[in-house]
């Protein structure tokens, strides 16, 4: 009696006639297939990333702009707030030295009367350093020609002496800050006198004629 060997009598899976066994295995996926599809989602991932990569391009351009337009208004804002602050100080200092005048009037007249003496002085020559300090000039001398431009005349008469408008004595004088004249020199002007200058030409002609040895005999 024959044994049978166990596991032998499994059945095998039915195979179509005709087929061969190669047919029976499921057929792998073409490479070359996916190698040609890969290409075509890359090319769409590109052309999106090439958009993206241009609207950030002109987004930053835009935004780059707008930095540099608002740093030049705030350029031009700090030195119009500078220019403004610098006016407003000047125009407080003007201010101030300008209702001081008096008293530094009272001063020049105290010293040219010979009364700016003891303690008085002291404050006196103090309060003209600080305003020295603080910018303010004094101007006007006697003897330089009229300006209307910062001279005021109250006086007015004629001299002999002088070939063209001259400021002879000075009431008040004049002060100024910087260029800018916040009282004019108050001063008495002489002309010259009315026919002075023909009576001076015709001396001098007189004059030449006689070192030439006068007019020639006929």
């Amino acid at each position: 009696m024959t044994e049978e060997t166990p596991g032998f009598d499994e059945q095998q899976p039915d195979v179509p006639s005709g087929a061969t066994s190669d047919d029976a295995e499921p057929k792998a996926a073409s490479p070359s297939a996916e190698e040609g599809a890969a290409p075509a989602g890359d090319t769409g991932q590109d052309v999106a990333l090439v958009a993206q990569l241009d609207q950030a391009r002109t987004a930053l351009s835009e935004r780059t702009a707008d930095l540099q337009r608002l740093q030049a208004e705030f350029q031009n804002y700090r030195r119009r707030v500078e220019r403004d602050r610098i006016a407003v100080k000047e125009i407080a200092i003007a201010n101030l030295l300008t209702e001081l005048l008096p008293v530094l009037d009272d001063i020049g007249r105290a010293r040219e009367h010979g009364e700016l003496v003891g303690g008085f002085k002291s404050v006196a020559e103090s309060l003209e350093s600080t305003a020295a300090k603080m910018g303010l000039q004094q101007f006007g001398k006697e003897g330089e020609p009229f300006d209307p431009t910062i001279h005021e005349a109250l006086m007015h008469s004629y001299a002999p002496d002088v070939t063209e408008t001259t400021c002879v004595a000075i009431l008040q004088p004049g002060y100024r800050i910087g260029e800018r004249t916040i009282r004019p020199a108050r001063v008495a002007v002489a002309e010259p006198q009315p026919g002075a200058q023909t009576v001076k030409a015709d001396e001098s002609a007189d004059a030449e004629d006689k070192e030439s040895g006068g007019p020639d005999e006929g």
